[in-house]
């Protein structure tokens, strides 16, 4: 028996030496040496995305993370939304879209890492830049600089989310899925505004950091003096000129901007997939070990989240996975395609020595070899406008203008990153079966403003001092008295009321009646309204609703900057000249009576009488309340509200508020967009002449089957009848494929006069989603088609075959594969052009 109790407590000793082994192996800190980051002793070479749980649903959250998954992600990026998690001082939230353990939980579950971008200033288009409204009121504060009220708070809510996260395991250090973390945000350029001051709380936030202990690095963007041991970081269009500061430090790019913003107003950006793969490699074949996809996803800003002013609800930013969750191609396969390549290419580049070497004028080399016989090579092609072909190891190959083609045993290419071979999809916004609202109506009562206001003041005061945030609104009514004697009562011009306001909006009411409205925009929120007023003889009211469009998110001093109606506001044309209101009494009242009542909340709704709405759009009424009832349509399709009819505003669902409408027209320059040449924001504009947003995403987690509650506060007026509940679709896939792709060809075998041979086969690649197939062709033509997925045309050459080839590959597939030889078109219907086939298919359900 004691021999089989020693047994027995030996083989327990060993499970457990094997367990702790186990753990301190697989809890090993991240470290990291001038190659890359070392994840439990393994130098990696790391694909990341933006995902940011609060802009989008905790239902969608795990569909995204696998989609992210599926695209060749190992990591999944994140800010930490401090002014969500902290609404009130030490009043905490960490529910619902704020549960920020439950996401980075789902991110382990897939078997992904997490990059916790903690801050907490984040900018990010997002409200005050992160920070909650009530930090700007802490005595003797100045944010993001050597201030001890800012370092007081902001170390004390990074060390309540360090904390959250050491508890439950989830640094790398502790086996969790943590690896890297961020301190600050962007900071170099205020940095140098506020000098030494600034220098000192950028080494304090990098200390304070470190001395967390969470066993994994920190790294500060954009941050070229960022002080041992935090590594610098990149943060940009393209990266490829960016070097860490010390050559033990690792080439991190935090944030490779997949588009750009949009804000009410402008246009709407597109990056081309081209060019966003060109970047990447351009900055892989510069050394960089880890790149990070602003935006993978990016989603919604629900609420009054959105900052900056006037960022628009929609934060797509032209993402590999859409505002609504859907794969948006080519550029989501292009650039998995890209990842697949690179990490073929990662033994090499993380153990070989890179070489340069120039092919011609435009086009280089970079080849990275090692004594174990790794081999990887990029060859570039930096011309905006010509292919090349050039000669490299003995071997010709053909490169499209800005690309880079990727060689991972330094012979074969197997991606070129303008050459395009996955399917595009084109994503549309389909009716639902839903009815149409059955609106009801309540008018905010405007002649009851003045008595309904909480404070008086001699002057005008600014606007978030009085509101906290806690709304967009606020009221500033003030008396005008006007002699009968006056000159234009008597059939002359009315007089003109001029106000000026800092920002960002405001309706100007004469004696309740809406008398003109004016704007800032996104780049300069001040602005002045100018209209003529009818004043009656005696007392008249004056009452300007200021309209804020969210709170400034970046810039040194921000937390400084005034909003609303500071004036002069005055009336010109008067027998005695101008009146100058500015310094007269004026009353406050902040937001709306709706608003106040919570009117948006289906436990509140009935607190009004509402009235049934005859919806004459001639007599829509401004600052109107709408509410109706529907029913969730059949499905599981992505839900948007069409807001096309409607002017400005906030709508709600169930309670959950989805966001500021606006239907401002959008300007831009919407010209022709190609993928080469240099990408900023002004190149690839649409939807110029539309309004910049006209579909607001609904959650389907926020729909009960039955009698769901739609709330709409209009502002101006609009046509709520034209309402209406859409749904996101996949209408349409697409492929490309040309005649001539960047192949390799060798020089001895595939020579004929001079001229180097091309192959005569297109590839194509087809497939619907799962329970789809392909049940007809809507476009198909081999010649010189142009267009794109959705508005593909004939070219000056075709061949009448192409619908009939494209018909019999692929009609009644739930994918079509096929390498097809172009002598199935029949005769060449346009010898010496280069031809292509476009293909344009609709998937279908297939029946139950």
């Amino acid at each position: 028996m004691r021999n089989l109790r020693n047994s027995v407590c030996f083989v327990v000793f060993f499970f457990l030496c094997w367990s702790l082994h186990f753990q301190l192996t697989n809890c090993e800190n991240v470290t990291y040496d001038g190659k890359a980051l070392i994840i439990n002793g393994q130098r990696k070479i790391l694909f990341s995305g933006s995902i940011h749980y609060p802009r989008s649903v905790p239902d969608m959250w795990e569909s995204l993370i696998e989609k992210a998954k599926m695209g060749g992600l190992d990591v999944v990026d994140t800010y930490v939304f401090w002014n969500l998690h902290e609404p009130s001082p030490g009043i905490y939230d960490f529910e619902g879209r704020n549960d920020l353990v439950k996401f980075i939980k789902l991110v382990e579950k897939a078997g992904l890492y997490v990059h916790l971008r903690i801050g907490p200033y984040i900018c990010g288009e997002w409200n005050f830049g992160g920070f909650p409204a009530w930090l700007k009121f802490v005595p003797g504060i100045s944010f993001r600089t050597d201030n001890e009220p800012f370092k007081l708070a902001m170390a004390k809510f990074t060390k309540k989310i360090v904390q959250m996260m050491k508890d439950e395991r989830l640094f790398q250090s502790q086996g969790g899925p943590i690896i890297l973390s961020q301190i600050e945000n962007e900071y170099e350029t205020e940095d140098k505004v506020f000098g030494e001051a600034g220098f000192a709380y950028m080494n304090w936030a990098a200390k304070m950091a470190v001395q967390m202990d969470t066993g994994v690095p920190w790294v500060m963007c954009k941050q070229d003096d960022a002080p041992d041991p935090m590594i610098n970081t990149c943060n940009g269009f393209y990266c490829d000129y960016f070097s860490p500061n010390k050559p033990y430090k690792p080439n991190f790019w935090t944030e490779a901007w997949t588009a750009w913003f949009n804000n009410f107003g402008g246009p709407n950006h597109k990056r081309p997939v081209e060019d966003l793969a060109f970047g990447v490699a351009r900055f892989i074949q510069k050394g960089g070990s880890l790149v990070n996809y602003y935006m993978y996803h990016g989603g919604t800003n629900f609420g009054r989240t959105a900052g900056g002013p006037f960022i628009t609800t929609s934060y797509d930013y032209d993402a590999p996975i859409d505002e609504y969750g859907l794969i948006r191609q080519p550029k989501f396969g292009h650039l998995k395609r890209l990842h697949d390549a690179v990490k073929l290419c990662e033994k090499a580049l993380l153990t070989g020595e890179p070489h340069d070497y120039t092919l011609a004028t435009y086009q280089k080399a970079k080849v990275f070899s090692s004594s174990s016989g790794d081999c990887a090579a990029f060859l570039s092609n930096y011309h905006s406008n010509n292919t090349a072909r050039v000669t490299f190891n003995g071997r010709h190959y053909t490169l499209p203008p800005w690309s880079i083609s990727i060689l991972p045993d330094c012979k074969s290419v197997i991606y070129n990153t303008a050459q395009v071979q996955v399917q595009t999809n084109q994503l549309s916004f389909l009716p639902t079966k839903v009815e149409s609202f059955s609106w009801e109506t309540y008018n905010e009562n405007i002649s009851s403003i003045e008595e309904d206001s909480s404070m008086s003041y001699d002057g005008l005061l600014e606007q978030l001092t009085i509101t906290k945030d806690n709304s967009d609104y606020l009221w500033y009514t003030t008396s005008v008295n006007v002699d009968p004697n006056e000159s234009y009562l008597r059939g002359g011009k009315f007089p003109t009321l001029t106000a000026t306001s800092k920002g960002h909006g405001m309706h100007v009411f004469i004696n309740g009646k809406l008398a003109g409205s004016s704007f800032g925009t996104h780049d300069n929120s001040k602005f002045t309204f100018t209209g003529r007023i009818n004043l009656q003889a005696g007392v008249n009211k004056v009452s300007l609703l200021s309209i804020a469009g969210g709170l400034p998110n970046n810039g040194p001093h921000y937390e400084e900057r005034e909003m609303g109606v500071l004036g002069p506001v005055a009336i010109h044309g008067l027998d005695k000249g101008k009146m100058d209101l500015s310094r007269q009494k004026w009353s406050y009242k902040v937001g709306l009576k709706g608003e106040n009542m919570n009117l948006g909340s289906p436990s509140s709704v009935q607190a009004v009488d509402w009235a049934k709405d005859s919806l004459k759009q001639e007599n829509a009424q401004p600052l109107t309340w709408y509410k109706a009832y529907f029913d969730a349509p059949e499905g599981d399709e992505p839900l948007a509200l069409d807001m096309g009819s409607m002017q400005k505003g906030q709508v709600w669902i169930n309670g959950q508020n989805v966001g500021r409408y606006w239907t401002i027209t959008a300007n831009g320059n919407c010209t022709d967009c190609s993928y080469s040449g240099t990408y900023r924001p002004r190149k690839c504009q649409f939807g110029c002449g539309q309004p910049t947003q006209q579909w607001y995403h609904v959650p389907r987690s926020w729909l009960m089957p039955t009698k769901n509650l739609i709330v709409v506060f209009e502002e101006v007026g609009g046509n709520p009848s034209r309402i209406s509940l859409v749904k996101r679709s996949v209408t349409s896939i697409c492929t490309e494929a040309s005649q001539y792709r960047p192949v390799i060809k060798n020089v001895h075998m595939h020579q004929n006069n001079g001229e180097l041979n091309e192959q005569n086969v297109l590839k194509i690649n087809l497939h619907c989603a799962a329970g789809q197939f392909i049940s007809a062709i809507k476009f198909a033509s081999f010649g010189t088609p142009s267009g794109a997925c959705g508005s593909h045309k004939q070219g000056t050459c075709h061949s009448p075959k192409s619908d009939y080839v494209l018909q019999k590959l692929c009609v009644g597939r739930q994918r079509c594969l096929a390498t097809i030889p172009t002598s199935i078109f029949g005769e060449d219907p346009c010898p010496n052009l280069r031809k292509k086939l476009s293909a344009e298919v609709v998937c279908q359900p297939v029946a139950t």
